[in-house]
């Protein structure tokens, strides 16, 4: 990859009006749920580097080599109107280099990153011909975002693995491994949530980030949808809380690796109106050079806090349960973290050239 382009003695991107986020940390914008999974990983000392050589033999290579020969690569001298949406986006979130972007022929509205270490945006016709410049531009932002997190990497992982185990596991163990499975697609389903997030800074207008929300629903043409109309749609879906309701809401989710639009739309108008979004647009906000002395426990117990604020009030026994799991879970997190901290330290102290 290449150097993304910066925008030289301003904080404006090329023509654009949009404030630019210098070395953001992806800590700054990832959903709390998300944030508390890729904190744990993270924290894994030698992790990623097994899984990028692990997951880069099984898969990256073939991927790329399937997107060079079926989809054109954007770059100045093709589609040089997108590539300069995509580098807009990248400049606004800082990348430290620049991914390819791929086109490629699909009559579903959908765009993805992929890859471990040259991870790069695809984004499928559809998608193209559906929205509108700042549209785009905020699908395109919410890519950008994914690669900024490290979802490639997990996102790719989570692929190849499911391939995998389809094709040579066999059911019994597949049946075994139902929690992680279902673990994982809860994550990708946070992750999205994150990038959304990433969407929205790049975009700086909520109702772009809401209409490709309602794009996602209803399809591609929304010229004669009304995005009010949506959003009440979207809360009605979120007062809908007796048992049988949220049981249903878990059954319809549990192997979508999505968020549903409407949910989607819910949490955007949410953390457009934090003060977290607020911040991150005065310039109050951490920076990538500040990661090392971020604290996983407090990643992981803040995940927690937001799966308990999510589940509906109410003394039923479905909830009471729920309550009572997450508890237990998060004292479980806590014993995972102390434990990896503990090594990390253990490490740290037992090298040669280590300092007090």
């Amino acid at each position: 990859m290449k150097k993304a382009t910066k925008p030289s003695g301003s904080q404006k991107p090329s023509n654009r009006n949009h404030k630019v986020f210098s070395g953001i940390s992806p800590r700054a914008f990832e959903h709390e749920a998300d944030r508390a999974a890729l904190a744990g990983l993270r924290n894994i000392t030698g992790f990623d580097a097994l899984l990028k050589k692990v997951v880069g033999a099984l898969g990256e290579k073939r991927m790329r080599l399937l997107f060079l020969a079926n989809a054109v690569r954007i770059n100045e001298k093709q589609r040089p109107d997108l590539h300069r949406s995509f580098v807009e986006a990248c400049e606004i979130l800082d990348l430290p280099e620049m991914p390819e972007l791929y086109i490629t022929q699909s009559p579903e509205l959908n765009a993805m990153a992929v890859g471990i270490d040259q991870p790069f945006v695809v984004v499928n016709s559809a998608m193209v011909q559906s929205c509108s410049k700042e549209e785009l531009r905020c699908v395109l932002g919410h890519e950008a975002g994914h690669i900024l997190s490290g979802h490639a990497l997990y996102r790719t992982m989570l692929v190849v693995l499911l391939r995998a185990m389809q094709a040579i596991i066999p059911r019994a163990i597949v049946m075994m491994t139902l929690p992680i499975l279902l673990a994982l697609h809860e994550w990708s389903r946070k992750s999205e949530l994150s990038a959304d997030r990433a969407g929205l800074l790049v975009s700086q207008d909520p109702d772009v980030s809401y209409r490709v929300c309602l794009m996602l629903a209803g399809g591609g043409d929304i010229q004669n949808y009304n995005i009010e109309e949506f959003e009440h749609q979207a809360e009605e879906y979120q007062n809908e809380g007796t048992v049988t309701d949220t049981l249903f809401k878990f059954l319809n989710l549990m192997w979508f690796s999505h968020p549903f639009p409407v949910m989607r739309i819910l949490e955007l108008k949410k953390w457009y109106a934090s003060k977290q979004y607020q911040q991150i647009l005065a310039g109050k906000y951490t920076r990538r050079s500040d990661d090392d002395d971020a604290e996983m426990t407090t990643d992981i117990r803040e995940g927690i806090r937001t799966y308990k604020e999510a589940l509906p009030e109410g003394k039923d026994s479905l909830n009471s349960l729920l309550q009572e799991a997450l508890g237990t879970g998060g004292d479980f997190f806590q014993d995972v973290s102390d434990f990896f901290r503990e090594k990390k330290e253990s490490l740290k102290n037992s090298r040669p050239d280590s300092k007090v």
